[in-house]
């Protein structure tokens, strides 16, 4: 807002002093010409308004992908003392775990153009997507549904769904602890029986992409990348069962609120002690639906390398379909983190928000930990995504965390208003991308008009240090809903 100080610190981080009840001061990382977008919506009020968090230490932080959201902004990171802090629902999200998975293969883009628009057809009929998909796989029971909700990826891959390298290239291996389906609503279980393996809407996709320009040519030779290399992006998360779990979670925590005699400027960043027994119901069923959702990704991963099977005529050798990392960027963990020279244990939240932990933490898997934990940075449908990696400065300055996309320059309802009578299809033809979708009115809201541009939003993050640029992707074909 146009009454909130913001003081410019460096090249590219400002900060919001201490005012009020402001527990902790406001850092935005962002360049003079993203803050002018960034001031226009209620987005560096909200960093005030997290900074009220009881516990919260260091700065309440924001990415330059920032945008106004519920509660917390899109784009926000706020770390809370693990014993003293409180527990958000808004500070996670309602797609709970949404996050971006990297598939690379043995195939080069002038293999394969040919046959685009029917690799587009066979995953977009073998992937379902759209507001209430469902029916990717056989209807879980509500036992098989708990079982999946407390393993994760490993419920996946002892159902056939891939391999343990996958769990091994997820975070936290796919699977995070202290899931307890008896925290989770009858009405939340329901809605996640049948939507295993399902892309959802909004700004979810499935993405065929060519690699495009690499920036570090040593990490990405260690990942196994090079230029005109077919890859694979998906970006989806914890569908009916993770938004049925927010909305649960709110109503208990506005109750918790007047019984912990705890204030915050807005409604919507209803919280509870981390220790109480409302909190720690919370993150119960928060580690479910997180858990949910790398099931989906990896299910979805699976009928995608089916569909490329079959439109390409190619071997399963010949395909060489392979995960590189899978991230989250809608979660809150228990991680250990200096804080003002200390090393505390914390509850990082991400919204819209990723981890980027630097080389050597023990929390990336061996084969990648030399080179830091990689991140993934999907644009919008016509431009391009990036391949980062974290960095030690990220650990230092932001909890080991980045941006997680582009970042939203209109509304949705704004976006549909500007392609009204304009052939969209057509301007994604002549940036060179095929799209399938389902909703003429979603994917409207999804064109590249209403999003910042991704690089500018990842060279703030590069610049700033707290990760660094290594592969950029191009978008060949994209599946909405």
């Amino acid at each position: 807002m146009a009454d909130i100080y913001l003081r410019q610190i460096s090249d590219c981080i400002w900060e919001i002093p201490q005012r009020g009840g402001m527990r902790v001061p406001g850092r935005i990382y962002a360049t003079p010409e993203l803050m002018a977008d960034i001031r226009k919506d209620a987005a560096v009020e909200q960093v005030v308004n997290v900074a009220h968090l009881p516990g919260i230490v260091g700065y309440s932080l924001a990415m330059p992908d920032i945008h106004w959201g519920y509660g917390f902004p899109i784009g926000g990171v706020a770390a809370v003392d693990a014993e003293e802090g409180v527990i958000t629902p808004g500070g996670i999200g309602f797609d709970i775990n949404c996050g971006v998975r990297l598939v690379s293969t043995n195939l080069q883009v002038s293999e394969i153009q040919a046959k685009l628009p029917l690799l587009a057809d066979a995953l977009f009929a073998m992937i379902p997507c759209g507001v209430g998909a469902e029916g990717a796989i056989p209807k879980l029971s509500r036992a098989e549904e708990k079982k999946l909700a407390t393993k994760g990826v490993q419920w996946a891959i002892a159902n056939g769904f891939g391999s343990d390298a996958d769990a091994e290239h997820t975070e936290e291996n796919g699977c995070l602890a202290g899931a307890d389906p008896a925290a989770l609503s009858d009405e939340a279980l329901g809605r996640g029986l049948t939507q295993v393996g399902t892309l959802g809407s909004g700004n979810h996709f499935l993405e065929v992409d060519r690699i495009e320009e690499i920036y570090e040519p040593e990490i990405a030779a260690a990942l196994g990348l090079s230029v005109g290399q077919v890859a694979i992006i998906i970006h989806s998360g914890s569908r009916g069962l993770g938004h049925q779990t927010c909305e649960d979670a709110l109503k208990v925590m506005g109750k918790a609120m007047e019984k912990y005699h705890i204030v915050m400027p807005d409604r919507q960043l209803a919280c509870a002690p981390i220790p109480s027994p409302e909190g720690r119901q919370y993150l119960a069923a928060m580690a479910c639906a997180a858990n949910y959702a790398w099931v989906n990704r990896q299910v979805m991963m699976s009928i995608a390398e089916k569909a490329f099977l079959k439109a390409l005529q190619v071997s399963p050798r010949e395909l060489g379909f392979r995960l590189i990392y899978d991230v989250c960027h809608n979660i809150a963990k228990p991680e250990t983190h200096e804080v003002d020279g200390v090393k505390r244990k914390v509850w990082v939240h991400r919204k819209g928000a990723t981890r980027a932990f630097g080389p050597g933490h023990p929390a990336i898997p061996a084969s990648v930990r030399a080179l830091g934990q990689p991140v993934l940075i999907p644009g919008d449908m016509g431009r391009y995504s990036f391949l980062l990696v974290g960095t030690d400065r990220a650990m230092k300055e932001t909890f080991g965390s980045t941006c997680h996309g582009a970042g939203r320059l209109m509304s949705r309802m704004q976006a549909k208003k500007v392609g009204k009578g304009r052939d969209l299809d057509e301007e994604l033809a002549k940036q060179g991308v095929i799209a399938r979708y389902r909703g003429k009115g979603t994917f409207a809201e999804e064109m590249p008009y209403a999003y910042k541009d991704v690089a500018d939003v990842v060279d703030v993050v590069d610049r700033a240090g707290i990760s660094k640029k290594v592969v950029k992707l191009k978008p060949l074909a994209v599946i909405k809903g």
